[in-house]
């Protein structure tokens, strides 16, 4: 049975959102104690004593301190201020103290509800300051000015790794899908184009993420003509749903590239064609075909649907026989890569969560900073995602081994220079 995504966002190895809530609440919370300083420090830059040095500055950060919260516990570093300014009044010694964070504070229930809407509602300065006031209860500490100022990062980081150099990296599998979060895009139609690829050491990693539209072969082909210019080799094999135009693209820009249809996409379009009480019989009967032991048991498989189903169904059918070749492609690679070929479940685990949390969301800023929110997210859920099993062969695999039903028969050897 294939690894699909529940609709709470969960797969079999558990729900990936209290993952995303933990290390969004820590990097929005550094964020925000980072650029209230910065505020607070630019306010009183001209405050100095008689030989003209600032009286207040930063002096490095406090100890590493766990902030409770409603998803685990989040380890942040306060930054610390040395105010030498005095109080004319009491003569005593003036103390930054932050709004955002008190020293006291080691629990709060909210951050794990908040945060993630400071990443996806928040992104315009008007909207971050309630969102702000559900966490702290009250918007003391950043101004609007700040926020813009903390939340262009985001879109500046995003920018960056849009321009990254590729040509010391080698994507040998790559998968590839349009996703629709509910965050306000440029276009009525437009989507999130996302490519994902796993290294050769079997680490997956994003490749790139853009806005465009899902069956436009030029949107896709401009994406992949943009990997390519900065260095992006052919990947040995692409997975991707039944969007014609990323296959016609790939045709054109990686052209020795493999193509692989997810069957998750696939089993979708087929019992679409079909009345819901006649769908158990075909979904068994495609389980079996992805699930057999080598190619020829699948082929075997894919007759016996159509005998079963075809007179009745042809079109739910013609679905899976006029596809098998790229629906089967996964075979002739390693058989601990199969799980992981034969979907698009990688894309589809990461942005179940983001898609969960844009429900409660009516928008997310501007296009440019709803893209920027939606990479800050999977940038969080990179660093928790596995190496694909077998991660040893994937190498194997680039250097020109032939593999026949997951079995390795031949391995080309690199002649001397």
């Amino acid at each position: 049975m294939l690894s699909a995504v529940t609709a709470e966002g969960s797969t079999e190895s558990g729900s990936l959102i209290d993952e995303i809530v933990r290390e969004g609440a820590r990097r929005m919370l550094v964020a925000a104690l980072e650029a209230e300083v910065n505020q607070y420090i630019a306010e009183l830059a001209a405050e100095r004593d008689e030989r003209g040095h600032r009286l207040v500055v930063r002096n490095g950060h406090h100890r590493p301190r766990a902030v409770v919260t409603a998803a685990g516990p989040v380890e942040v570093q306060a930054p610390r201020v040395n105010d030498r300014r005095v109080d004319e009044t009491t003569g005593e010694r003036k103390r930054f103290s932050s709004k955002i964070l008190a020293p006291w504070c080691r629990k709060s229930p909210k951050i794990s509800e908040v945060l993630p809407l400071l990443y996806l509602h928040g992104l315009s300065s008007g909207d971050f300051i309630p969102a702000l006031e559900q966490f702290l209860g009250s918007a003391a500490g950043l101004s609007s000015a700040t926020v813009t100022r903390l939340t262009k990062q985001w879109t500046d980081d995003h920018a960056a790794f849009q321009e990254r150099d590729l040509s010391d990296r080698d994507f040998v599998y790559v998968w590839a899908d349009g996703v629709h979060p509910k965050v306000r895009l440029g276009q009525a139609h437009s989507c999130v184009l996302v490519l994902l690829g796993v290294r050769l050491d079997g680490t997956k990693e994003l490749i790139a993420l853009a806005e465009g539209l899902r069956e436009s072969t030029e949107s896709r082909a401009d994406l992949l003509r943009d990997c390519r210019r900065r260095g992006m080799r052919d990947p040995e094999l692409v997975i991707g749903d039944g969007a014609i135009g990323l296959w016609k693209a790939l045709a054109e820009v990686f052209p020795a590239a493999r193509h692989q249809r997810c069957w998750v996409h696939k089993a979708r379009n087929v019992t679409n064609c079909l009345p819901k009480s006649a769908q158990p019989g075909p979904i068994k009967a495609m389980q079996e075909i992805y699930n057999a032991q080598d190619r020829a048991h699948a082929e075997k498989a894919i007759e016996a649907l159509a005998k079963t189903y075809g007179v009745k169904w042809p079109k739910a059918v013609a679905k899976i026989t006029e596809d098998r070749r790229e629906l089967l492609a996964f075979y002739d690679f390693p058989a601990e890569h199969w799980i992981h070929l034969r979907t698009t479940n990688p894309i589809e685990s990461t942005f179940s969560t983001v898609k969960l949390r844009t429900k409660v969301t009516r928008g997310a800023g501007s296009p440019t900073a709803a893209l920027a929110m939606v990479f800050k997210l999977i940038e969080s859920a990179q660093a928790r995602w596995r190496a694909i099993t077998g991660a040893s062969l994937v190498a194997l695999g680039r250097s020109g081994a032939t593999f026949k039903n997951g079995v390795l028969v031949e391995r080309k050897e690199v002649a001397a220079a």
